[in-house]
């Protein structure tokens, strides 16, 4: 019996908190972590219990007398570790263990003690590891040279992004210095390529997932409210206000601006009707101490209704208590970040999802449905793994030479070579890279050593170096001398407009650019705010459902009246087409242009975007319909679309040209411009575009017109 393994401390807690039985993924990791040193991927849907899946058998199997950290903690958020730390800190208490939040909000005199005296757990992000790698790289040695595991919270969130790439260098730098091995435990709701996450470790073969398939029951309601201006539909706000007048809910519109709306309408019907007051928004620009105090009323809140319209920022692991209801404005731009938000509902055991999926035009409706299809179906998106992920190995290969301060020329390329985050970037690339930094002063040789040169320390010791995501910078608003938060920098912010932000409508009074800094003051004109956010890239296999979706003639019950009528208009629209397989796609001539519905993933309308331009027909997407437009006839697109391909070998020296006169396109990537020009292009290829898949698609698909039934 897996409860039979625990430590007699561990079992005392599990007795105190009155648990009837060990949830299945808890029972599961217990047996294989106790006895086994391997890694593990703790997979299982939201609130099943993963943390304590993983701190239950550590606990009881670590000898924690030993000196140093013998358990590191690793969250994407500081508002997640700040959440679990007192979850982990209860039962730690059990033990008379110590635990210890290190990030840059985190008490300065516990970090200390911590360095004095290391032991127990520390809690840290990725970005807080590669400051101490950098700047006190004797601690890291302190801190976790008896280190024996590693525990990966909301795994997914690194998985095929910049962070994860960093933070598995790390990992493996970390690995280095250690006396002996350690174990890695990661920690995942939705993890749709389980190879990926496996390797994540740095040692697939000996990386165990553990899934747990328990479902949980999801009620899903499909509601359309057609809309074709900037705002919301006021039906929509209306329905939202009548979904939320008894219930705690979380509202996930996909722009910051859309949260701002929701919340600002929201409290405004409230004050109007005489309805409750707890009406809110939850976004990074919104001031740290204003997300403190609303998750902590959320969680608090026993019987008080509330409505959070928040982003991502709630779509992870913080416990904000159990929420009844959670709506979707409009499609997610994926499967995973779906199944994690409707997550957030129904925690408690024995509890239904509900999930409300509001749509405002045809295709964010079939995107809707197809994420949602997708999930049932239990398919989720594969995340975006980079190969050769060049501009993070410039990153850490400048972390690496500064944690040394100065290192033996052979020693530093072995180091590179064996880091498990690069191992495809080949000796003759990495002599490339170096030699390029070196020519540039962000290295110097001396004898046989490296060291930083003048622009590489200018870059290390800047205060945005742990970060390899791109912030978004922006600015600080302030009323009265109080900070509000933060909105984007625009063309748009200037004196006398209004913005939304901290779920109230603000008029802009000064505007200080050099400082970064907007005062406001209530706006109380009706004048329309501002909206800000851009859209995230979508999966092929999202876009390719939408179309098989289109293909079918029944319509699903979980549609409403409304969202039934325009999914058959949709659907009416395309059976002129008479699309006979997933090969196919339509070619319309509309007016004087010509419009192409591709039904395939963002990175390869780019890329089939760009060649098409190459070859000389200019032309725009329209990414929500996934439709590249242009101005050319049908018969000319079809004459040049088998003969794409064929510009394959030109393709380095366009985007070499595009660079030079777009030094921005690189943007995407915070460390990329220190990059050979060479490996810019590399880069470019395969993080914004995806010229193999594009030329794939050419290749299978064949285009076809409403009268080919005809000739």
């Amino acid at each position: 019996m897996p409860y039979n393994l625990l430590s007699q401390p561990i079992r005392k807690y599990i007795r105190d908190k009155r648990w009837e039985q060990l949830r299945p993924i808890q029972s599961a990791a217990i047996r294989r972590i106790m006895n086994s040193n391997d890694n593990f991927i703790l997979a299982s849907r939201t609130a099943s219990g993963k943390t304590e899946a993983a701190f239950l058998p550590i606990l009881s199997k670590v000898d924690f007398r030993e000196a140093g950290i013998q358990v590191l903690y690793i969250s994407p958020l500081i508002a997640l570790i700040n959440d679990q730390f007192k979850r982990v800190e209860e039962l730690c208490a059990y033990l008379d263990v110590r635990v210890t939040k290190w990030h840059g909000e985190a008490n300065k005199s516990a970090k200390e003690n911590s360095v004095k005296h290391p032991e127990g757990i520390m809690l840290i992000t990725p970005e807080s590891l590669e400051a101490m790698f950098v700047h006190k790289p004797e601690n890291i040695r302190l801190l976790f040279s008896g280190l024996k595991y590693v525990v990966i919270d909301e795994i997914h969130a690194f998985i095929g992004t910049d962070r994860g790439i960093q933070l598995k260098s790390i990992l493996n730098r970390l690995q280095e210095i250690k006396k002996s091995h350690f174990s890695m435990i990661g920690l995942s709701a939705t993890i749709g390529d389980y190879t990926e996450a496996k390797s994540f470790t740095g040692d697939s073969e000996h990386t165990t997932v553990l899934l747990d398939k328990t479902a949980k029951e999801i009620k899903p309601l499909f509601r359309y409210f057609k809309n074709d201006a900037l705002e919301l539909p006021l039906e929509l706000i209306k329905d939202l206000y009548l979904e939320s007048i008894n219930s705690k809910m979380l509202i996930f519109p996909n722009t910051r601006a859309q949260t701002e709306e929701i919340a600002v309408k929201l409290r405004k019907i409230a004050e109007r009707v005489g309805g409750h007051a707890h009406y809110f928004s939850h976004h990074a620009s919104v001031h740290k101490e204003v997300r403190e105090f609303i998750e902590s009323f959320a969680k608090q809140s026993e019987q008080k209704p509330f409505a959070i319209a928040c982003t991502s920022t709630l779509e992870l692991g913080i416990d904000i208590g159990s929420v009844d209801k959670v709506a979707q404005i409009d499609a997610t731009n994926s499967v995973a970040s779906l199944i994690q938000r409707v997550g957030r509902s129904g925690r408690k055991e024995g509890q239904q999802s509900n999930l409300l999926l509001y749509a405002t035009n045809p295709w964010e409706l079939l995107q809707s449905m197809a994420c949602w299809e997708l999930y049932k179906e239990g398919i989720i998106d594969p995340p975006d793994v980079l190969d050769k992920p060049y501009d993070l190995f410039v990153h850490q290969l400048l972390s690496i030479v500064k944690e040394k301060s100065g290192i033996q020329e052979t020693v530093f390329r072995k180091q590179l070579k064996q880091n498990a985050a690069f191992t495809s970037i080949t000796p003759s690339e990495t002599d490339e890279i170096i030699l390029h930094l070196l020519q540039n002063d962000l290295l110097e040789r001396i004898g046989s050593e490296v060291i930083l040169g003048i622009k590489g320390e200018r870059i290390v010791n800047g205060k945005d170096f742990y970060t390899v995501f791109k912030s978004e910078s922006g600015f600080k608003v302030t009323n009265g001398g109080n900070t509000i938060g933060e909105v984007p920098f625009s063309p748009l912010i200037m004196e006398g407009e209004n913005i939304f932000l901290a779920a109230s409508i603000w008029k802009i009074t000064s505007v200080d650019m050099k400082g970064g800094k907007i005062s406001v003051i209530q706006a109380k004109d009706g004048k329309r705010p501002i909206f800000y956010g851009n859209a995230a890239p979508v999966h092929s296999i999202i876009r390719e459902k939408m179309l098989r979706i289109l293909l079918e003639d029944d319509a699903p019950e979980y549609l409403d009246e409304a969202g039934t009528e325009e999914l058959y208009k949709l659907r009416e629209t395309f059976a002129v087409f008479h699309l006979n397989g997933s090969r196919e796609r339509p070619l319309l001539l509309k007016e004087s242009r010509c419009e192409l519905y591709t039904f395939t993933g963002t990175k390869i309308n780019r890329a089939l975007a760009c060649l098409l331009n190459m070859s000389g027909i200019k032309n725009g997407i329209s990414e929500t319909k996934s439709v590249i437009e242009t101005e050319e006839s049908a018969a000319y697109l079809r004459s040049v679309w088998k003969k794409l391909p064929e510009l394959m070998p030109e393709l380095d020296d366009s985007l070499t040209e595009m660079l030079r006169d777009r030094p921005g396109m690189i943007g995407f990537s915070k460390w990329g411009h220190l990059l050979p020009e060479k490996y810019q292009v590399m880069l470019l290829k395969k993080r914004y575009y995806d010229f193999d898949g594009a030329i794939e698609f050419v290749r299978s698909t064949q285009l076809k017109e409403p009268d080919d039934l005809l000739s």
